[in-house]
């Protein structure tokens, strides 16, 4: 092989100086801009204009999707072509009942195999999905067959709801929409999540729960950036609500009990017993989930038997397919027998877990209304107030909890129903809801999902310790360096027998003006003829990268990366002189304070005070025993 001659080395290093200025440029700027409590600048108003767009693309799709659904469960159960809602309780319990579930599954799944396949499931993980590994980028052919599909299993009886496809429809209109634009992957994330936040508060008047399904769920970041044009979304779906499905809360319910002094610790009990039944019904999903993977047949044909389980089980209570807005205004309005409330509960949960793990299509939220709300009218005939106030919060909690979202949950329930007195009541069960599924179960049954396909997913929230932590409190402050004026023979002998991997090199008023590392030292040797030079002209570099120490470290992380070196010096910003040096070591320095902050348990108020006072006792003691009277 042909070695580099001195001169095309050297030509090799201007070429990656002339790379790393163009690195640096955006992140030098950034570096340097004011720090302040928010990083979004004027850019978010172009994001806001994209996103009255997205939501009425939301909102209208959400009307489209509720036409086709209605359509699909007129033509389908009693013949005829009608965008009227109907009860499923009209239906004839005939062999056409299990019938069509079947049929209907058939469909999904040759939609499924020859279509899309990321038109399985309920919506809200692919949505997930598609914003943690997908630059937030989702096909138009999802757009198309997502809401088809699930109109053809819920129209077929599928116990299913209409929100988690059309937050999948919704999210895809906002990506498609913003992949026409040269815009970031977290800008496409905020337009997509726009989207599906449209979607949700056009089919169900609730804007301000659908903002807080975005931040809980969707956004995994709480940033303005995102939050105003998420927020705008919603409000123009807002806007176009009374035209598309008309005015007010879309289950109208006012209960305002007189609860005893332990009526929050009952709203409490409620909200753990649909924390139980949370965690019960995520078990038993996933169960079932691997029950079909170790079926013989191909994915395919599994929403038709989910489908015939669906049609049996309505055999036995009709009102438990479809999404059931019926039974949940029932459930507040108290115009069900206990008997009817059991069965509904039993059949709809039964018939809800086969069919979702069956890969079909169809949204969680309405079922889980109806499952919590059930429980909460069993659980309210002991408990003062009427059963449909129980019923609310118990709808509430099963949302919050099973979806880890419990602003989301009580919030969503004031909407829904316009009662805003009883959210103190709320907060207590879903807070509590919440607590036990998340000590009961490492993940959710929307991001169980995503891990099983081997990606890992963190909810919590918190403050980077790197955008905290200024340079100057970690960075090294005692700096070997060697000087410019410095021989490369000497330099070479101090690098072999040296502590470091790399030194800063400085000019005569201590400024750097590059770095030397054994791998200099070792390609230096290789070529020859160094000797006699002095350190400064091998080693200056107009493109070093260099960080002050009121920087924060996360402005430093970015220069480090973008310069690709794994340490950086540290200077003065009025004189340029060199003052530190921040490494590898220091930045791993920030995250084992913030680890130890975390485990670290302490008592000091206490102790200290019981210390101080065995401290004073003992010092009186000596007083005493030292006085000549004794």
């Amino acid at each position: 092989m042909q070695q580099d001659t001195p001169s095309a080395i050297d030509e090799i290093r201007l070429e990656e100086r002339r790379g790393a200025e163009r690195r640096l440029g955006g992140l030098a700027l950034r570096a340097k801009r004011p720090l302040g409590d928010f990083t979004t600048d004027r850019r978010v108003l172009i994001l806001v204009a994209m996103s009255l767009v997205v939501g009425t693309g939301g909102a209208l799709a959400a009307w489209l999707l509720v036409q086709l659904i209605t359509l699909v469960t007129n033509l389908a159960w009693f013949g005829r072509l009608d965008t009227m809602p109907v009860s499923m309780a009209a239906a004839a319990r005939t062999p056409w009942m299990v019938l069509v579930p079947v049929l209907g599954g058939l469909v999904i799944g040759a939609m499924a195999r020859f279509g899309s396949e990321k038109i399985r499931g309920h919506g809200i993980p692919e949505a997930i999905e598609a914003i943690l590994i997908g630059g937030s980028r989702m096909s138009a052919k999802v757009a198309v067959l997502k809401p088809i599909s699930s109109a053809i299993s819920i129209g077929s009886g599928g116990p299913f709801g209409a929100e988690g496809p059309i937050i999948m429809t919704g999210g895809a209109i906002g990506s498609l929409f913003a992949q026409f634009f040269h815009l970031s992957a977290a800008e496409r994330k905020t337009l997509l999540v726009a989207g599906a936040a449209a979607g949700m508060t056009a089919i169900f008047g609730t804007p301000i729960a659908a903002v807080l399904l975005a931040v809980e769920l969707l956004l995994f970041e709480w940033r303005p950036r995102s939050f105003i044009p998420v927020a705008a979304a919603a409000i123009t779906a807002t806007c176009w609500r009374p035209l598309l499905f008309g005015a007010g809360p879309l289950f109208p319910f006012s209960a305002d009990p007189a609860l005893p002094w332990w009526g929050l610790i009952a709203c409490a009990g409620l909200g753990i017993l649909a924390g139980l039944q949370s965690g019960l019904l995520t078990k038993l999903l996933y169960v079932l989930e691997d029950a079909f993977e170790r079926l013989p047949i191909h994915w395919m044909w599994w929403p038709a038997i989910g489908g015939l389980f669906v049609g049996l089980g309505g055999l036995i209570e009709p009102r438990a397919l479809g999404v059931g807005y019926d039974v949940i205004g029932d459930l507040l309005t108290g115009d069900l027998a206990a008997r009817a409330v059991l069965t509904i509960l039993a059949v709809k949960a039964a018939i809800w877990l086969v069919a979702l793990s069956s890969g079909t299509s169809g949204g969680v939220l309405a079922p889980l209304l109806i499952l919590g709300g059930a429980l909460g009218w069993v659980v309210g005939l002991a408990l003062p107030g009427t059963p449909g106030f129980w019923a609310l919060l118990g709808m509430a909690a099963m949302l919050g909890g099973t979806m880890r979202a419990p602003l989301t949950g009580a919030l969503f329930a004031v909407e829904l129903t316009g009662d805003v007195h009883i959210l103190a009541p709320l907060l207590a069960a879903t807070v509590a809801a919440y607590a036990v599924t998340v000590l009961l179960l490492k993940r959710s049954i929307l991001t169980e999902k995503i891990a099983r396909r081997g990606q890992h997913v963190t909810r919590e929230y918190g403050l980077d310790p790197y955008e905290l932590t200024r340079v100057g409190a970690v960075m090294t402050r005692t700096v070997d360096v060697f000087d410019a004026e410095r021989s490369i023979a000497d330099t070479m002998r101090a690098i072999e027998t040296g502590p470091h991997h790399a030194y800063p090199v400085v000019d005569g008023q201590g400024r750097p003006v590059g770095l030397v590392t054994r791998g200099d030292a070792l390609r230096w040797t290789a070529e020859g003829g160094h000797a006699g030079q002095r350190l400064g002209e091998r080693v200056s570099d107009a493109a070093l990268a260099v960080v002050h120490p009121e920087d924060v470290v996360a402005r430093a992380l970015d220069i480090m990366m973008a310069a690709a070196q794994g340490r950086v010096p540290v200077t003065d910003a009025a004189s340029g002189a060199l003052v530190g040096l921040l490494t590898r070591k220091d930045l791993l320095q920030v995250r084992a304070t913030v680890v130890q902050s975390e485990r670290e348990r302490r008592a000091f108020l206490g102790h200290r005070t019981l210390r101080h006072a065995k401290t004073r006792y003992a010092r009186k003691r000596a007083q005493a025993a030292a006085r000549p009277d004794n």
